[in-house]
This record gives C-alpha cells, sequence and structure tokens, in this order.
C-alpha cells in the first residue's frame, strides 16, 4: 500500500486553498467566526448557521479511527472515517498498516500522499 498513487483530486475554487495547503504538507480545515463551528469538507457556508463568514485553520494532522472497511482487491486498501481531534470527521484512507493491525479507537496522524498529476492527498498511518 505505500507505493500507492491517488487518482489526482478535483480542485474545485472553494477547495483551492486546502490543496494548496496540502502541496505544503499542512492539513487545514474550516471554522466558522459566527457560530464557532469548525467543519469537513470545503465549502464556502458554515453547514451549521450558512454564515459565510468562515476562514481556514491548521489542524493537528492527528485524530482517532471512527470506523473503516478493508477493500480487499488485488491491492488491498482501507478506507476509514477518522475523526480529527479538532473534532470534524474526514473520509480518508488508512497507509502503511497491517490490514489486522487496523481497529476502531487507534489513534493515526496524516501522511500527504502523491496523486496522479495533482497535489497531495491527505492519507493516514497509525501513530505508534
Amino acid at each position: 500500500m505505500s507505493d500507492h498513487i491517488f487518482a489526482a483530486p478535483i480542485v474545485s475554487s472553494e477547495g483551492s486553498a486546502f490543496w494548496d495547503a496540502a502541496t505544503q504538507g499542512r492539513l487545514i480545515i474550516k471554522s466558522c467566526l459566527d457560530c464557532g463551528k469548525l467543519y469537513w469538507y470545503p465549502r464556502a457556508l458554515c453547514p451549521a448557521c450558512l454564515s459565510a463568514n468562515t476562514q481556514w485553520m491548521d489542524a493537528s494532522g492527528k485524530g482517532t479511527i471512527y470506523s473503516f472497511t478493508i477493500m480487499r482487491t488485488a491491492a488491498p486498501y482501507v478506507l476509514a472515517m477518522v475523526e480529527l481531534d479538532e473534532g470534524v470527521t474526514m473520509l480518508t484512507n488508512i497507509v502503511d498498516a497491517e490490514l489486522d493491525a487496523i481497529r476502531v479507537g487507534a489513534r493515526v496522524k496524516v501522511e500527504f500522499r502523491p496523486s496522479d498529476g495533482g497535489p497531495p492527498v491527505p492519507a493516514f498511518k497509525l501513530d505508534a
């Protein structure tokens, strides 16, 4: 799984700052300046109060596996919901782990992986 190249993401105007930060090795999420809610995925309006008064903030890049599934194909991979320490949940991949070692509640940390002709993609590794 460590040599996997991810498909290039589609970069929208709402998410371009996210992908620019990923290119720098930074994980960022949105914060609403009106209601204080943190959220992921990139969008212009806060999903809680619909305010456009939002800003990007650096995330720790650490979290916990909330749920996962192992796709047992010719090249197995793990699709997971990771709850970041900031409280938002991301759909992502778990990389460089023995499949039997992956557990709900396991601690993980972000690692940016190359994509096929696009910006790097956030994936997560088990945090020893």
